[in-house]
């Protein structure tokens, strides 16, 4: 009876597949290096986008006050390979998120202000960038107004705070920006760029794994000068 148990078990290891002993791991998909894209391409996430003021914001008087709208206008288009995504000129706002006027003492005015969108093809597209003006520098967070001591300190009044007609400003895009164009088609135009750096107003493409095409737009900020 044991004889039989014994024959019965080594004859039951031997009817079982190979694979199910040794299995490997599964082989590894691939794909083509050219293979296009699909889907739409998209501008992505903080982009940059050089603005320019075209109205003179100041914390002199009470022209302005916090929570007023103040425009700007796009210098330099973003462009996605040889596709123009923002148009140089096209409208841009901020807000004023906080104001204070100039006080004794030499104290200068100063705000802070939001970049909030760019219009585009009837859409506001969000942009960010928050600065701060003190008195009246050549840029932004830079502190202006006078310093000083004696019995007459009382009687001397800092700067108003002042961004002027002109002063350029550098925002990002807040999210991510599908376009009306397929990816594919950025991708032909874009197979035979060399990725690397690149100098100012270009644009770097990458094919992520899902098959997108992102573009980075290198945007130089240029000194405003009043």
């Amino acid at each position: 009876m044991y004889s039989k148990i014994v024959i019965a078990a080594l004859a039951a290891a031997v009817s079982v597949p190979a694979s199910s002993q040794s299995e490997g791991p599964m082989p590894l998909p691939v794909q083509r290096a050219d293979m296009a894209p699909q889907g739409n391409a998209s501008l992505p996430a903080n982009t940059e986008v050089l603005l320019q003021m075209t109205q003179e914001v100041s914390t002199k008087g009470k022209q302005w006050k916090e929570g007023d709208q103040f425009k700007l206008s796009v210098v330099k288009p973003v462009m996605l390979g040889d596709y123009v995504v923002i148009p140089e000129g096209a409208p841009a706002f901020g807000r004023i998120t906080w104001l204070t006027d100039k006080g004794m003492f030499g104290k200068s005015g100063k705000m802070d202000i939001e970049l909030e969108y760019v219009e585009v093809a009837g859409r506001r597209l969000r942009i960010d960038g928050t600065y701060r003006q003190e008195g009246e520098g050549n840029t932004l967070a830079t502190v202006g107004g006078v310093i000083a001591a004696g019995p007459f300190a009382a009687f001397i009044t800092g700067r108003s705070g002042r961004i002027p007609v002109g002063r350029e400003l550098m925002a990002t895009t807040e999210e991510s920006i599908e376009l009306a164009i397929p990816a594919a088609a950025v991708h032909r135009e874009m197979k035979q760029a060399t990725f690397a750096p690149t100098n100012a107003g270009q644009a770097v493409i990458t094919s992520s794994a899902e098959g997108d095409v992102t573009a980075e737009a290198a945007v130089e900020l240029e000194g405003g000068t009043e």
